[in-house]
């Protein structure tokens, strides 16, 4: 397999995964790529490696440019395996490497896994001489690990980014200008939602470390590299890392014999009369990765089950429980749902949406049994009340 030029003896050198599909319960449907760079300079620097299982994807592009024995530096910005997976194979193959990571969370957090392969811990604000090229560390605790750094190239205006502006996106061109911008967009955007929303503090702080950076590169950790696109990518994530809502709306449930499901489509019409786009997603086909992405930047959220067993819907149970560990912001939020006899499911859904510490935006709304056009007529009334 060949490298891919980036700049002259700049090479993107990672691996493309086709097949992967889930990322700890993120749904990668378009696969994924990890993605390591090789400079040639007076000392032979590899910038990350790739998951475990692809290293000799790794090695045959590597080969196609320079021997591997000949790297000097191979730079870890980040312990997460899919990352640093092939640090213990490249080892064997680069010898006299010496491994330079973040002080002092990569180097425990590296020493932890793959026990000693000879370290170097260094701090932001570092730099490295590598012949005509220099390399600067940023540290970027939280985003998303303790340990995790980027690199900048002031002589090429390459900022090596880690997991930020990166995607889950395997394809074999390598540039955002390579690949349809609005679904480069759109996975970047589910990248953030689904991994980073949490961390919108530290992104923020990130990005306020790298503001006086000149960029021309962006040589990201997943999916495609921004060179094209720099100031779109740029302000998306000053909006995401602000929590930054539109007037949309997300309907989310499950039903099991449609009476919730015939409320969330008179909350999603009421929301539409309105002059508010409502997204519905029925969690018996949709993944919850993806209603999450849509949860981010949306100012309503209405969530529904009927009762089960005294409980919510264990689908539902489990949007709630993977949106709660990621912190949305900025939310107006409520519960509906129909029942039988007892009820319990809307109050039970209420509470994670208190919880989470959204904008209580209406009572829940319960209706027993099928609903009536009265009941659904008042629905209506009650939605529309949100909106100005």
């Amino acid at each position: 397999m060949q490298a891919v030029k980036f700049k002259e003896d700049i090479y993107w050198v990672g691996a493309i995964d086709w097949s992967v599909r889930n990322f700890h319960g993120y749904e990668t449907s378009r696969g994924s790529t990890y993605n390591a760079y090789l400079i040639l300079d007076d000392k032979i620097t590899l910038i990350d490696t790739v998951k475990h299982g692809f290293e000799e994807e790794l090695l045959s592009r590597i080969s196609s440019v320079v021997n591997p024995a000949d790297i000097d530096y191979i730079i870890s910005s980040h312990v997460e395996p899919d990352h640093s997976g092939g640090l213990p194979f490249m080892r064997q193959h680069s010898p006299k490497a010496e491994i330079i990571t973040s002080s002092p969370q990569g180097l425990k957090g590296l020493t932890a896994r793959y026990g000693e392969l000879n370290y170097k811990a260094v701090k932001s604000g570092e730099t490295l001489n590598l012949g005509r090229r220099n390399l600067s560390f940023v540290t970027t605790p939280m985003l998303h690990w303790p340990d995790s750094m980027v690199t900048y190239c002031p002589e090429e205006k390459i900022l090596f980014s880690n997991d930020a502006f990166g995607q889950h996106l395997a394809t074999t061109e390598r540039f955002d200008d390579e690949n349809d911008l609005p679904t480069v967009m759109r996975e970047a955007k589910k990248y953030y939602a689904n991994i980073l929303m949490l961390f919108g503090q530290q992104a923020q702080k990130a990005m306020q470390a790298l503001g006086g950076l000149d960029i021309e590169l962006i040589a990201t950790g997943h999916g495609v590299s921004w060179r094209s696109h720099i100031s779109d990518i740029l302000a998306a994530y000053e909006r995401w890392s602000k929590y930054e809502v539109e007037d949309k709306a997300v309907v989310v449930f499950d039903s099991m014999w449609h009476s919730t499901e015939i409320m969330a489509r008179t909350i999603a019409d009421a929301f539409r009369q309105k002059g508010i786009p409502a997204r519905y997603f029925d969690l018996k086909s949709n993944h919850i990765s993806d209603v999450v992405t849509e949860i981010f930047t949306s100012r309503y959220l209405a969530v529904g089950s009927p009762t089960l067993n005294n409980q919510m819907m264990p689908t539902v149970a489990s949007l709630l429980c993977y949106l709660k560990g990621l912190a949305p912001k900025n939310q107006k939020a409520f519960a509906f749902g129909s029942y039988g006899w007892g009820g319990q499911s809307v109050g039970l859904i209420e509470n994670e949406l208190n919880a989470m510490g959204l904008t209580p935006a209406l009572p829940g709304q319960k209706i027993a049994n099928l609903p009536t056009a009265e009941q659904l007529a008042a629905l209506t009334d009650s939605v529309q009340s949100l909106v100005g």
